[in-house]
């Protein structure tokens, strides 16, 4: 298969992750598991230990909370899919620490550059978080929106798009043409 940009979003516990692994095991060569996510408490260490248990064994997992345009540049040659799982905890991982909303949509144009650079597909997840209700304090606002403009940036640039519900992929977007 020829190389890709994929994007899944979708609600919490809608099936993003499931589909995403589903659909990287379609493709030949190497695969990694590139994860932002950081155990900060109990209840996520538990998560990020049932994501782990679900991965095929002989994937590599990368774990990177910040420097995700440089470990696809990095690793561009050594896989043939990267799934990046998840955009939306790697913004929240960049607003906890202290990015500004320029740096942190730079940093986005950054790993988009380098999703088109790879050699192989990148598989990018994220959580659908602009269908609810407004939040009531400026950080979550601010975090609610820059997650729908670097969304729209990576929905624009991929070739396929995927809205997940209850365990079911809407195709949003399909490319004709694939990228050289």
């Amino acid at each position: 298969m020829p190389k890709k940009i994929i994007f899944i979003t979708g609600g919490a516990r809608s099936g993003k992750s499931d589909f995403a692994l589903e659909l990287a095991r379609r493709f030949a060569g190497r695969k990694a598991y590139l994860a932002t996510a950081r155990a900060l408490d109990e209840e996520m260490a538990e998560r990020i230990q049932r994501h782990k248990k679900n991965r095929p064994q002989d994937w590599q997992t990368l774990e990177e909370p910040l420097r995700v345009a440089e470990v696809l540049k990095e690793r561009t040659d050594h896989f043939g899919v990267i799934l990046l799982d998840c955009l939306t905890l790697w913004i929240s991982n960049t607003m906890m620490a202290k990015w500004s909303a320029r740096k942190i949509l730079r940093e986005a144009d950054r790993l988009l550059e380098a999703s088109q650079g790879m050699k192989g597909t990148v598989i990018i997840v994220s959580n659908e978080v602009g269908l609810g209700i407004v939040p009531d304090n400026p950080s979550a606002r601010i975090f609610r929106d820059l997650t729908g403009s670097i969304h729209q940036k990576v929905a624009r640039q991929a070739d396929e798009v995927y809205f997940m519900v209850n365990g079911h992929p809407l195709q949003l977007k399909k490319r004709k043409a694939q990228r050289a």
